[in-house]
């Protein structure tokens, strides 16, 4: 059977973000390396074809001016002047690489370096005379460098470079993808498992409820209204879990019907159906409401403050308290319960998150939360020390 994927379940979970974002950052560094170690390969061997090629004809002028130099030596008594070519220039060094006569462009000889190398704009070949022609031991060729090897390099370099990176990129995004492929499906089986689930709970979850405020508990006993308090507590917990799996399942993409909601009277209205579940751990609910109004769809707010008032509860300490601050434009629930560390809260909003393994869940009621006030561009601040409690701060 086909399972049909929502948007929750489309967009990556942050922590699936931050692994898909280290292992294409650290693929994309070994990409560009290598290109770069091929590149640099390439324009070095490339270097070393040209001055092949140059080494075949600067040979041929070092040897038309050695026989220059060897005419001028021996008839140096009537000719005085060195001898020049159009094609090329030259200089003779001694043994001391002292200069003897130069008619070199650049003067930056290297007699310790290959014979053949490039320098300035210039290519120089130093070439070693057997005979000391007018004192002569080295005899230096140059001619200039165009450069236009150079460029056709750099041409090459950069074209099949940038189609060799985005054939490299193609293939990690489909290395990405089979990365990813593990989770996404484990993710899309467990939707599945909990749309399946979620309409089993109803009728039952339903007749429960009703039959648990049906009951006159003025004719009970003590100990019969104890159980009963712990299967209502149970029953409420169950219900706001499956409105959870509703409102993943099937509301979320239901149209929005706004209205301006007075906030007070909800928060009041919210705290009063958690009453029972706090009072099972012997925890004070501390209000601090102000008059303030707020344009939401009132099932999606309902869903977000019940989730972050049952949150403060179950993850409290006995004989804590949680608190609730209400101000215009502000809420602020907090509590003296067991907390996260700092590092975990970045990961607290993401689906199918669960920190604390001993209370029940599913790891959807924060992601809920998140996904609603984003989409009422509503923020959310996070504190948290571990021992201490949880505080979040909502602004509109």
């Amino acid at each position: 059977m086909l399972v049909s994927r929502n948007k929750a379940t489309n967009s990556l979970l942050r922590s699936e973000r931050k692994s898909l974002f280290r292992f294409l950052t650290l693929y994309v560094a070994m990409v560009i390396f290598l290109i770069t170690l091929l590149s640099l390969f390439y324009y070095q061997s490339q270097e070393k074809l040209m001055l092949s090629d140059k080494r075949a004809m600067m040979t041929k002028y070092a040897y038309i001016q050695t026989k220059r130099l060897k005419v001028l030596h021996h008839f140096f008594d009537e000719r005085t002047e060195y001898p020049r070519d159009p094609r090329f220039k030259s200089a003779i060094y001694d043994l001391e690489h002292m200069k003897i006569f130069s008619l070199l462009e650049d003067e930056n000889v290297h007699f310790d370096e290959e014979e053949i190398y490039i320098t300035n704009h210039h290519i120089h070949l130093v070439k070693m005379l057997d005979e000391y022609y007018l004192g002569t031991k080295y005899l230096i060729i140059e001619v200039k460098d165009s450069g236009t090897w150079r460029g056709e390099i750099w041409k090459n370099i950069i074209g099949h470079g940038f189609l060799a990176f985005i054939l490299f990129i193609l293939f990690g995004l489909y290395l990405a993808k089979l990365f990813v492929k593990p989770m996404r499906d484990s993710i899309v089986l467990l939707d599945r498992f909990i749309k399946d689930t979620t309409h089993e709970l109803n009728t039952p979850l339903s007749a429960i409820l009703a039959n648990i405020e049906m009951m006159d508990t003025d004719v009970m006993v003590e100990k019969n209204k104890t159980k009963l308090a712990r299967i209502n507590i149970a029953a409420k917990t169950v219900s706001l879990l499956y409105k959870d799996l509703t409102y993943l399942t099937l509301e979320q993409e239901t149209e929005n019907h706004n209205e301006e909601i007075e906030l007070k009277e909800l928060i009041y209205n919210r705290t009063e159906y958690f009453s029972v579940l706090a009072q099972s751990k012997h925890i004070e609910c501390n209000l601090d409401l102000e008059k303030a109004n707020i344009t939401m769809d009132r099932r999606k707010l309902t869903r977000v403050i019940d989730n972050l008032i049952s949150n403060a509860i179950k993850y409290n300490k006995r004989n804590g308290t949680v608190g609730i601050k209400l101000r215009e434009g502000m809420l602020v629930i907090w509590d003296t319960g067991i907390g996260m560390n700092e590092e975990k809260i970045p990961f607290m909003f993401d689906r199918y998150m669960r920190f604390n393994n001993s209370e029940g869940g599913f790891g959807i009621g924060l992601s809920i939360v998140k996904k609603i006030l984003d989409e009422y561009h509503i923020s959310i601040e996070v504190e948290s020390k571990e021992g201490e409690g949880t505080r979040m701060v909502l602004r509109w």
